[in-house]
């Protein structure tokens, strides 16, 4: 049995006849299962769906049309049990202002009709770094405190399955590399993870498979290893502060200073080169790199990871 199946999901926000906008199908027949265990990423640009589809998970929103169950449970027709099941991090900071730390977990536990839950509680202050935390009140934290208390509450019933919307969303590197060491900890004492996240990097390193949204449809489902054997390109990477020439800015992923170009041999890569020798581009610290998630992420959905977007590349013509 999966520990999340998700079959043929549909959502369809209803038109607006205030504003006149036309009905909005946010999912579109969704299909996939993630086995009991697994650390599983979700990933797509802003309004792929990523979100509705979490949110009718967890019982927050109803789907249209379609089923979802967590270890067999009916998200809908036995939601209580399914959701005793779930742990799910949502992406906005939502915090009680009148409780410690230490108060809001226990009274988190009490939702769960947890009332001994003491020796776990300290364990998450502990592994996610609130310790000398815990007697101070949540208004007192910072938005990266918040964001460690929101995965604390989320897991103070030790669920089965862990669901991280975004959870490193504008965080420090110390709380992405203390969550994920607690994270993937429970991952290999069993627990079943759904990740979230436009920081593609994450997403290579933890999640064994992948599933790509893209206008609420699947474009992509395999193991990360496969996604990324499926690019067949390196990567010319570089620096310049010259404007690119169009014919090269419209292959190209920018980022600042930084530029990055497809290349499928030592042919294609001298010929980049040459354009940018003849258009008088200077550039430092040319390397060639192979293929990663991000490439994967742009070739199947057309988008730079939110993530990594910048401005467009500056063009010849632009610059003239």
């Amino acid at each position: 049995m999966p520990a999340i199946s998700f079959q043929s999901v549909s959502k369809v926000y209803p038109a607006s006849g205030k504003q006149g906008t036309p009905p909005l199908k946010a999912l579109d027949g969704v299909s996939f299962d993630i086995e009991e265990g697994a650390f599983f990423g979700l990933l797509g640009p802003n309004g792929a769906g990523k979100t509705t589809l979490i949110s009718i998970l967890a019982g927050l929103a109803r789907a249209t049309s379609g089923q979802v169950k967590v270890h067999g449970l009916d998200v809908q027709e036995d939601f209580v049990a399914a959701r005793r099941h779930l742990g799910v991090v949502p992406q906005e900071l939502v915090f009680d202002p009148f409780f410690t730390v230490r108060e809001a977990l226990r009274f988190q536990s009490g939702y769960f009709g947890l009332w001994h839950n003491d020796r776990w509680i300290e364990e998450l202050l502990t592994g996610l770094g609130l310790a000398d935390k815990a007697g101070a009140n949540m208004r007192q934290l910072s938005g990266g405190m918040k964001r460690r208390l929101l995965v604390a509450q989320a897991l103070v019933h030790k669920p089965p399955v862990i669901v991280l919307d975004e959870p490193t969303a504008g965080v420090d590197v110390e709380l992405r590399q203390n969550l994920w060491q607690f994270i993937a900890g429970l991952n290999r004492q069993g627990h079943t993870v759904l990740l979230t996240t436009h920081y593609l990097e994450e997403a290579e390193a933890l999640c064994q498979r992948i599933a790509m949204l893209k206008k609420g449809r699947v474009v992509a489902l395999d193991r990360t290893s496969a996604l990324l054997a499926s690019i067949k390109s390196n990567v010319l990477h570089f620096k310049t502060d010259s404007a690119l020439p169009s014919a090269i800015a419209a292959q190209a992923r920018v980022t600042g200073r930084i530029v990055e170009l497809p290349a499928q041999d030592s042919a294609q890569v001298e010929r980049h080169l040459t354009a940018l020798r003849e258009a008088g581009v200077t550039v430092e610290d040319i390397e060639i790199r192979r293929a990663d998630l991000e490439d994967v992420f742009i070739a199947l959905t057309g988008e730079q990871s939110d993530a990594n977007q910048t401005a467009p590349a500056a063009t010849d013509a632009a610059a003239a």
